[in-house]
């Protein structure tokens, strides 16, 4: 009970911030499926962002040797097993993702996907991933459009779209390292929109 209290303060005091006070980890996994009870994690990769700046000298790339079934991931991600060989242990790679994120504002497009699969493996293997919140750029577009009164067409909320909608440039996609490099320069988009000028709280992304 006491974990869940403090954590809760913890939640409380990160809205509060300003965007100024806080470090961002923009992150994005490539994974065998959707399911994380069935699927697995490929690779995984972030950049750091503060105060308004991507930190492209922190940018970070690991791959799962231990992947079992690649699925289509030599198609959708170019993986193969020749480059599985150059990755490290799954336990390695969650172990660095869990260093990474703790006490930081952790960034993805479509979190409820990426955050059920690093929940679920990080408490597999017994390790504590605990960012200082989680921003989700999917749904601070969601809200945007909605806002505006658009009508929300089929994959409009994709990566891609969303970029293409503030005229950003286009990206290959389906690698790690260009997927959290692309939600990094889409969020920083988002927090011009959404100040206009003004410095932002963190719970105004939230």
């Amino acid at each position: 009970m006491q974990k869940l209290v403090q954590k809760a303060l913890r939640y409380l005091k990160a809205k509060g911030k300003s965007l100024d006070e806080v470090e961002f980890v923009v992150l994005d996994l490539e994974l065998t499926g959707l399911d994380p009870k069935l699927h697995e994690i490929v690779s995984v990769a972030w950049v750091t962002m503060r105060s308004d700046r991507i930190q492209l000298k922190n940018a970070t790339h690991i791959i799962n040797s231990d992947v079992k079934q690649l699925e289509q991931s030599p198609v959708f991600h170019g993986i193969d097993e020749q480059t599985l060989n150059q990755g490290v242990s799954f336990e390695t790679l969650m172990t660095q993702l869990c260093e990474a994120v703790r006490g930081k504002v952790l960034v993805c497009h479509n979190a409820y996907l990426d955050w059920g699969f690093i929940r679920l493996n990080s408490k597999s293997l017994g390790l504590d991933a605990q960012p200082l919140a989680i921003i989700d750029t999917m749904q601070i577009e969601k809200k945007r459009q909605l806002k505006q009164n658009t009508e929300l067409q089929q994959d409009c909320l994709t990566l891609a779209n969303c970029r293409n909608r503030y005229q950003l440039p286009e990206y290959e996609v389906h690698n790690a390292l260009t997927d959290a490099l692309a939600t990094a320069e889409l969020l920083l988009v988002q927090i011009h929109k959404i100040g206009a000028g003004k410095t932002l709280k963190l719970a105004e992304l939230m």
